[in-house]
Parts: structure tokens; C-alpha cells; sequence
């Protein structure tokens, strides 16, 4: 996939040059691009605990959820991530960082009081399993690659709109085919980005329900947590659009439970819940 995303950018900057006849732009904007990953790899899970108001908690402020998830590690062979919480009533959880060894797991207040323990433990078990399986590290880098594709695009739009560039007016029909075929690009890849991105994160979130499943060998209890947490329709005020595909279940509440077809479908952050709890209950 992250193979995929990054022939994709160079075919499209690539193009976005030839229809422009500025080839400084496409170097430039990589270099640009670069120094934005290595910021974002090492300090995205700063930013997403800042903007979701997370505060770190230590063993003797929760010891019961500091030993659940202590426990559950052990199980896994994971190192214990740090634990954070946000004072919210919404029921949630995310898990952040760029590897197991600098991984986060943030709960809201909501759902340490609202779940029993064997469903916190299934929430856990799936957060743990993000951290595993390297979710938090590939969705932090394909959310770079789609905020790469979303910024060259623009660029282009803008440079073409105020009639930028050096391509000669006579090139003739050449000319006039590239530039059309950069502005369709530029119109319709962010959007193909961000199916592709979202579509990702539904899959991983599939993995991480097996997967967590496997580590409790109760699958019930991560279904049950599922229900709940989807049954209340309190939306999580500290949650955004750039953030909502972390957390186990939509914190935004949109469309979540009504019927809609496959094309709304493929703009979800996360799998149906009814389909998440089938599977589970199948296992």
C-alpha cells in the first residue's frame, strides 16, 4: 500500500510538472514533503494527545486499569504503553506512537466507568493489538502520504488558477492534454487518497478486533464493549475529523447506525459495528 501511495505521487508530480513546465516544483515539494514526515513520525502522537486533551496517568492514580493493562502485555510480550485519559463521558479509546516501545493508549473517563471489566479488557486487548501489529506506526505514515497528495494538488490548482508556470501558449495540443489531465488529477487524487487511507484503517480495525479477540479468548467481551460503546450516541467533543479513524468506534456519531449504501460506505473511518460484532461472536 505505502508502495502504491508513492508511485502515485511521483506519477502525479511528475505530470503536474510537465503540464506546468515548472520542474523545480516537484523536487521542491518532496523535500518539503520529507522534513514534514520525519516532524510527523516522531511528534504525531504528541499532537493527537494535545488536540484531544489527554492527560497521562501514572500506576497510582488507576491501579486497576494500570494492572489490566499490565496483565494483557504480559500475555502479548508487549512492553506496557503509557496510559492517558480524557475527562470525557463519551465512552472511547485510541492507541498512538510510532512503535511498542513509544506506544500510548488514551481511555476517556467514559468508558472505564461505563464498561465491566471483561469488555475494558477487550477494548484493551484491541488498542494492544494496534500497537502489534504496527497499525499506529502505518496509519501515521499513510496519513502523511494522503496530506502529501492533498498539498501537491493544491499547489497545482493554485499555480494554474493564477496562471502560473512557463509553458508556452504554441505548444499546441500537447500542452493543452497534460494541462487538462493535471487539473482532473489534482481535482480527483486527494479524494482516491483518502478512500484508499480510510479504507485501510476499516481493514486494520478488522485485524485488531481478531486479533484482540485471540488475546483475551473471549471475543464476548470486546462485543459487548462494542455495543455499548455504539449505543451511546454522546459524541466525544475533544474528537475531530483528523483524528476520528484512532478510536475503536466513530467518536463522532455520524451516520452511525442507519442504513446508507456502498458509495457513503467507503468514506467511513471504521467497519459497521453490527459487522464488527458479527465476526466477533463468529470466532
Amino acid at each position: 500500500m505505502i508502495l502504491a501511495f508513492l508511485v502515485f505521487i511521483i506519477v502525479l508530480g511528475w505530470v503536474f510538472s510537465l503540464a506546468l513546465n515548472i520542474y523545480w516544483i516537484f523536487p521542491a515539494a518532496i523535500i518539503f514533503a520529507s522534513v514534514q514526515a520525519v516532524v510527523s513520525y516522531w511528534y504525531s502522537d504528541k499532537v493527537t494527545l494535545a488536540i484531544s486533551g489527554a492527560h497521562e496517568i501514572s500506576h497510582d492514580d488507576n491501579k486497576d486499569l494500570y494492572h489490566l493493562v499490565e496483565n494483557l502485555c504480559i500475555t502479548a510480550g508487549l512492553p506496557v504503553p503509557r496510559i492517558y485519559i480524557i475527562e470525557d463521558s463519551a465512552p472511547n479509546a485510541f492507541a498512538t506512537g510510532r512503535d511498542p516501545d513509544h506506544a500510548v493508549i488514551c481511555y476517556t473517563t467514559g468508558i472505564i466507568q461505563k464498561l465491566e471489566k471483561v469488555e475494558l479488557e477487550g477494548v484493551t486487548a484491541h488498542e494492544l493489538s494496534h500497537i502489534g501489529n504496527y497499525d499506529i506506526r502505518l496509519m501515521t505514515v499513510v496519513v502523511i502520504l494522503v496530506g502529501f497528495v492533498a498539498l501537491i494538488s493544491d499547489w497545482f490548482l493554485r499555480i494554474s488558477f493564477f496562471g502560473g508556470g512557463d509553458r508556452d501558449r504554441d505548444d499546441g495540443q500537447l500542452g493543452l492534454i497534460l494541462m487538462v489531465v493535471g487539473i482532473a488529477l489534482a481535482i480527483l487524487a486527494p479524494l482516491f487518497a483518502v478512500i484508499l487511507q480510510l479504507a485501510l484503517s476499516r481493514n486494520r480495525e478488522y485485524l485488531a478486533d481478531s486479533s484482540g479477540a485471540l488475546l483475551t479468548r473471549y471475543p464476548e467481551g470486546l462485543a459487548r464493549a462494542l455495543e455499548k460503546i455504539s449505543g451511546d450516541k454522546k459524541p466525544l467533543e475533544a474528537a475531530n475529523k483528523a483524528t476520528a479513524h484512532l478510536y475503536i468506534t466513530n467518536p463522532l456519531k455520524e451516520h452511525e447506525g442507519t442504513s446508507r449504501g456502498w458509495f457513503a460506505g467507503l468514506f467511513d473511518t471504521h467497519p459497521p459495528i453490527e459487522e464488527r460484532i458479527k465476526r466477533l461472536r463468529e470466532l
